[in-house]
């Protein structure tokens, strides 16, 4: 009998595959001194599996309903309702059915009960499945309630549980259904309460709904909640519903809504003190179970009792520093323009690059900059830099430092004259061409090096080695800091010239044409080189029909034998040779290199075959050149004709000479330490091969869920535990479903920035300028540049461009961002080619639907949707 019913004191969190995530939950809670739990038992998945062996059309349904994808409903509603039908129809064994009636005989006669479904997968940390399976109240007598067990068991295939299953990649035929028969309490009141709020995240504010009446049109969000916010034995905020409804028990089983009378609706359901209670309530249900929780209370004469508690699977976790204090946390993702996660060894290998110390949360890395805050200068740089780079993450600082609770002022440090002894100061604007050429040189030359040397290396020795060319890298830009001197330069003309020109001609972004066509950006050489391997598989009709079928990663074997073939691939070979290394998210190192998966380039070869002329990389180039030697010509003869005109034009003349000297190597220092990574994976990826056959990992990309530390310690003692990596892929695959914040507090708090902009048409979805012009054109929404199917005039909508997406560039017409800030990656090739652009533009991939015509104001950053 015991293997059909378990009664709560014997069930804890262990026990999910037996009784599923709300049984295993009430379990464990009713082991707590101190919480009220009403009494019940557990139909464990046994009794749900001895249900379907008896059922042997089930076996065929459910291999019809693993085959079918989440796009066919028509199909899954088909499965689901005959499966529905066929465990509703399977009576209950006879032994299943004795062990229920014993356990309700136990709790005492006659009683009330809900009757609620409990999956296995369900109140978990990753999927909550709220809501997705059945429950049943006020259900009394042992018919009764199996019958409700059997709908519960069921339930486990209705349309909406099957599609959240699809949804997270959850296995229908490996997911068992466990059902709670509890003891009804008849409350006053009763809500949800949530141990970090829902709507900030932050983990020190309980957030409680109420109502009265049992809880389910509360839940169900049919019926208005009082809400109330609860602060370290506080009430900070609360706000009074108007509750037209409550749910009420009917006297022959059930339930039933009724309304209100005018002396109930406008009253507060809990007093101040009751919310206090239930916060310490629920502050000691989520420290036993270490996870913020959600969950739901009811209050009778006795006082609270608790009916469910699950994890909430919403929040983004906190960075973990190791020390206590406030933290106020920035997203890299958001600088960096990748806000996808990234696995162990990429995000380990990111932290060993970066000058200062980077935490990992959800797959992405942020810094810390509460220190920077609590100082003048320090709240200058982080402004300045941050506030540059994204706006948002500039006001969401600002938000902070209005509020001043995570501002902890350092004692003020006596001016110094200069810096002190030994220590450098900051480096020199630089804009001299002579530095670039040299710097260039430079970094050619040792990843040269690099590449002869690594060959050699094996084992901890090239771990070693790797770690050792690391630090000599940052040793290196600290001794020469001219690099960040030529980037500073150029950042500085952007600015001086937007600056000085708006405010003395009133001409808005004039370093968007002014920049175009300079020398030595590799990143817009890039996208033009792809237009060059055009031209060389253009005359060649048999082989653009063999790229038109190409899927295999080895097709440009292929090749050879075709007319024109053998030119082509040496062409996308030479392409490969200089930017293969280069692909989305490319700070990653454990992402896919074109190099790696070559294809990748293919639609993007067709596309300029197919709508570009021969030679249109070089008249793009000339063209673009023209315009920015028309625009200074016109400017410097407007300042002449100004008060002052020949010193302002003087000086605009200089700034003009300076943005086109230098302002295109900024992307050159992301283009030689993406080189360097590719020289890093290929060594590793050699390794990873020597671990598969000596049997210590199953495949190469096994690695990629191994830190660079815990790699080196496998390589040295050649053995892991294959569970790390299944954790860690499960892990992965988790991150990806969370949205990364771009400001965050050590409490767990989001801080949101926002555009204060009065200036607007109705409808217009704000951003931030980057490169002016207006455009129209028809939006295409894209997550992933392997998807791109581009026609000239389109404009890109993504979440967010780095620089493999370049290519990409030469065709649109315009582009669109989540992400971004007026110097990052895709701003700076987009001002390059000319493209209106706004970025930093919040959901503008759900908000902008695919194939809409519309409107991107790059000069006063906005975008309006037309059709």
């Amino acid at each position: 009998m015991r293997a059909y019913v378990l009664g709560f004191q014997e069930i804890d969190r262990t026990r999910v595959e037996e009784v599923g995530g709300k049984g295993a939950g009430l379990g464990e809670l009713s082991r707590l001194a101190g919480i009220r739990v009403p009494e019940g038992f557990c139909v464990s998945t046994a009794a749900f599996k001895r249900v379907l062996g008896e059922a042997p059309a089930l076996d065929e349904l459910s291999e019809r309903l693993a085959r079918l994808m989440a796009e066919d409903e028509d199909g899954l509603q088909e499965v689901g309702a005959a499966i529905r039908r066929v465990i509703e129809g399977t009576p209950i064994p006879d032994d299943v059915r004795e062990a229920v009636t014993a356990y309700l005989a136990r709790l005492g006669g006659p009683a009330a009960f809900a009757v609620r479904s409990s999956a296995t997968a369900e109140d978990l940390p990753a999927a909550s499945f709220a809501g997705q399976q059945d429950t049943y109240l006020n259900v009394s007598g042992t018919s009764a309630i199996l019958a409700h067990v059997s709908r519960c068991w069921a339930s486990l295939f209705t349309d909406r549980a099957i599609a959240y299953r699809l949804q997270h990649g959850f296995d229908h035929r490996k997911v068992a259904m466990a059902v709670v028969v509890q003891k009804l309490i008849v409350p006053e009141a009763a809500g949800v309460l949530f141990t970090a709020d829902p709507v900030t995240s932050n983990r020190k504010v309980t957030s409680i709904e109420a109502g009265f009446g049992l809880g389910e049109a509360l839940v169900a969000g049919r019926v208005n909640a009082d809400v109330y916010k609860v602060r370290g034995g506080q009430v900070t905020e609360k706000a009074i519903a108007a509750k037209q409804l409550a749910t009420v028990v009917l006297a022959g089983g059930g339930t039933t809504e009724v309304a209100l009378g005018p002396e109930r609706r406008d009253r507060p359901v809990l007093t101040d003190e009751q919310a206090v209670e239930l916060e310490r309530l629920g502050r000691r249900i989520e420290g036993h179970f270490g996870h913020p929780q959600d969950i739901e209370w009811c209050l009778a004469d006795d006082g609270f009792h608790v009916v469910q508690s699950r994890p909430i699977t919403t929040l983004f976790p906190i960075p973990d520093v190791g020390s206590a204090g406030h933290h106020v946390f920035v997203s890299v993702g958001h600088q960096q323009m990748m806000t996808d996660p990234m696995r162990p060894l990429g995000l380990s290998l990111w932290q060993l690059t970066a000058a200062r110390p980077m935490y990992e949360a959800g797959g992405r890395l942020f810094v810390d900059i509460v220190k920077d805050m609590a100082s003048p200068a320090g709240r200058d740089v982080v402004l300045n830099v941050l506030g540059r780079s994204d706006p948002l993450v500039k006001d969401a600082i600002v938000t902070l430092l209005e509020r001043g609770d995570f501002t902890e002022p350092l004692p003020a440090a006596p001016p110094a004259p200069g810096p002190a002894p030994g220590k450098p100061g900051p480096p020199p604007v630089d804009d001299d061409p002579a530095t670039v050429a040299d710097l260039i040189a430079r970094d050619k030359a040792s990843l040269a090096a690099l590449k002869r040397d690594i060959e050699a290396k094996s084992g901890t020795d090239l771990l070693d080695f790797i770690l050792e060319d690391l630090r000599q890298r940052k040793e290196a830009s600290l001794a020469d800091p001219r690099s960040f001197g030529v980037i500073l330069a150029g950042a500085n003309a952007v600015a001086w010239l937007n600056d000085q020109l708006l405010a003395w001609l009133g001409e808005k972004g004039v370093a968007d044409v002014l920049s175009r066509s300079v020398a030595n950006n590799v990143t817009s050489e890039m996208g033009l080189a792809l237009l060059d391997v055009a031209d060389a598989i253009r005359p060649h009709p048999e082989v653009v029909d063999y790229l038109r079928r190409a899927e295999d990663e080895g097709f440009l074997a292929g090749l050879a034998p075709l007319a024109g073939g053998e030119a082509a691939r040496e062409a996308i070979a030479a392409y490969l040779d200089k930017y293969g290394m280069r692909c989305a998210g490319e700070i990653d190192v454990t992402r896919t290199r074109w190099s790696e998966s070559p294809t990748t380039l293919v639609p993007l070869l067709l596309g300029n075959i197919e709508h570009f002329e021969p030679g249109a990389a070089g008249r793009r180039f000339e063209q673009g050149r023209r315009e920015a030697l028309a625009m200074e010509q016109a400017l410097l003869a407007r300042l002449r004709e100004l008060p002052e005109g020949e010193r302002k034009a003087d000086e605009a003349r200089r700034m003009i000479g300076r943005l086109r000297r230098v302002v295109g190597y900024r992307e050159y220092p992301k283009f030689g330490l993406v080189s360097r990574y590719f020289l890093y994976k290929q060594a590793l990826l050699r390794e990873a091969e020597r671990l598969m056959r000596a049997g210590v990992i199953r495949e190469k990309e096994d690695i990629y869920y191994l830190t660079f530390e815990e790699l080196r310690e496998v390589v040295r003692m050649n053995v892991l535990d294959g569970q790390v990596v299944a954790r860690r892929k499960g892990e992965h695959e988790r991150n990806q479903k969370l949205a990364p914040p771009r400001v965050m507090t050590s409490d767990g708090e989001v801080i949101t920035g926002s555009y204060k902009r009065t200036d607007l048409p109705l409808g217009a979805i704000v951003g931030l300028a980057v490169s002016s012009g207006v455009v129209e054109g028809r939006a295409r929404v894209l997550v992933d540049m392997a998807d791109a199917d581009l026609a000239p005039g389109d404009i890109l909508v993504t979440r967010f461009t780095d620089p493999s997406w370049t290519p990409l560039f030469v065709g649109i017409s315009g582009l669109v961002t989540e992400v971004g800030g007026l110097m990052t990656h895709g701003a700076v090739i987009a001002r390059e080619y000319g493209l209106p652009a706004v970025v930093g533009v919040e959901r503008a991939t759900q908000r902008i639907q695919d194939g809409q015509r519309i409107r991107v104001h790059g000069t006063a950053g906005y975008v309006e949707i037309l059709s």
